[in-house]
């Protein structure tokens, strides 16, 4: 069989295995199918479930209006899989192309698709972590065992991290009439995500709704009591607060440990691939055959000068998995690049929050439309003498108008006015972002570019 032959064979006919039933995975499987793909394939997911929808789970589930096991994915067409659920990826022979599993067993692969996204990071401190009463959330079994806890009147909920999904549980609670503290290392909800003057509005707005909140403290232990239960937190500034709910918000760890001598560009930022898909080795060399998608990706982007981003967004999983699904199949002239502006939104304490573009890269913010004081605004941020990105609280409908202006490079600031400018709008301010040495809870965005001075990323060489 000539070589162009034998290529679109296996592009058509051959074997694609995909470890991660995730929303990536799944679009990605359904994209493989409705281009044509005709071949085996094989969807391998940690999980016992089938790909279901994260979002709710902080949102609507909490709040008791949705059944944790009721989110699943909607399918858009059959994909004709091999599911392999239950059991975790546990390493890679790219050298023999086989993905080994937990249970022994090793899969075949002409194509292979990283779509393992990301854990929740959990309390640093192991015996206070496995304390009666001490959470985390972000699979659908986190949620139900943390909505039986919060259904059972608890006294008060200890939320540490004021991140969106810190934030998020704290709006449930008290929408439910739950007492809650919300501790936060930085100075304001939201501040690493969206900078202090939004995060500004954030803290107004959870206190005025009965949130303890407490900022620029960090938590030093968790204690229990005789029975294995937790009872109280305690801060550092020398405070205690009772408490027989923890839930723990600290981010996100990158599914990337199973790779570990695989030979690929991974470690705890993600998998690092070009702009279409394509994974890079430990050396930086593109691969052709294994793809990355989703929250464990870092790709670069034209937009925002070339850094690699790594973004924890359902909008960007699903047009990355359709962008990687297609170049899996195509040939190099039909190939597409990732360009997807970042897009983000939230729902909390009756406030609808969205962003796009990378807020956090902002160095300076202003008022484009509305009020602040009101809550009903648009703010829009600017890197560099451009317009970088622009979020909304309870005003969305202008959004796609400033993603425009991000993907134009528009001039920052802005010198056009707008028909509700208010004069706190007028000039912009700094974004006060929190020192980037000093994380704070919940980043939407990661900025991964390459620094010399960076010395977290170790590639492994493969063993062969």
């Amino acid at each position: 069989m000539p070589a162009e032959d034998f290529l679109q064979w296996l592009r058509r006919e051959g074997r694609i295995v995909i470890v991660g039933a995730s929303l990536a995975g799944l679009r990605a499987a359904e994209t493989l199918r409705a281009e044509g793909f005709a071949g085996s394939l094989t969807m391998i997911g940690d999980e016992p479930y089938e790909p279901y929808d994260r979002p709710p789970l902080s949102k609507a589930v909490l709040l008791g209006k949705a059944s944790p096991h009721r989110t699943d994915l909607p399918r858009r067409l059959e994909i004709d899989a091999k599911w392999r659920l239950g059991v975790a990826a546990t390493g890679l022979d790219m050298t023999a192309k086989r993905v080994r599993l937990a249970d022994g067993d090793e899969v075949e692969y002409d194509r292979l698709l990283i779509a393992t996204g990301v854990r929740a990071r959990p309390w640093p401190k192991e015996s206070e972590a496995q304390l009666d009463g001490v959470f985390v959330l972000r699979t659908r079994d986190d949620a139900a065992a943390l909505l039986r806890r919060l259904q059972a009147s608890p006294r008060r909920v200890f939320v540490i991290g004021a991140g969106f999904t810190g934030s998020e549980i704290a709006s449930a609670c008290r929408a439910q009439g739950v007492a809650v503290t919300l501790a936060e290392r930085g100075g304001a909800p939201l501040v690493g995500a969206l900078g202090g003057v939004i995060g500004a509005v954030a803290a107004e707005l959870q206190r005025e709704n009965g949130v303890d909140l407490r900022t620029g403290v960090m938590v030093t232990a968790l204690e229990g009591d005789s029975m294995g239960r937790v009872r109280a937190a305690h801060l550092s500034d020398g405070s205690v607060v009772e408490t027989d709910v923890v839930v723990v918000c600290l981010g996100a760890t990158r599914n990337t440990e199973w790779l570990e001598s695989s030979g690929l560009g991974a470690g705890p930022r993600g998998i690092a691939c070009d702009a279409g898909c394509r994974a890079f080795d430990f050396r930086g060399i593109v691969t052709d055959d294994v793809y990355v998608a989703g929250d464990v990706a870092r790709s670069p982007h034209p937009l925002f000068g070339y850094q690699f981003l790594s973004l924890e967004h359902w909008g960007n999983a699903v047009a990355q998995a359709e962008v990687a699904a297609h170049n899996m199949i195509s040939s190099g002239a039909d190939r597409r690049p990732h360009l997807w502006v970042p897009a983000f939104w939230s729902s909390q304490f009756g406030v609808n929050i969205k962003s796009v573009g990378v807020p956090s890269m902002g160095e300076q913010i202003m008022i484009a439309q509305g009020s602040l004081a009101e809550r009903r605004f648009v703010g829009v941020y600017g890197y560099q003498g451009r317009v970088i990105a622009a979020v909304s609280f309870d005003n969305t409908r202008w959004l796609q108008f400033y993603e425009r202006l991000i993907e134009t490079a528009t001039p920052f600031p802005l010198e056009f006015p707008t028909v509700d400018r208010r004069p706190e709008g007028r000039q912009p301010v700094p974004a006060d972002f929190p020192d980037p040495s000093l994380p704070t809870h919940g980043p939407t965005v990661t900025l991964s570019g390459y620094s010399p001075s960076d010395r977290r990323l170790v590639f492994t060489p493969a063993r062969h």
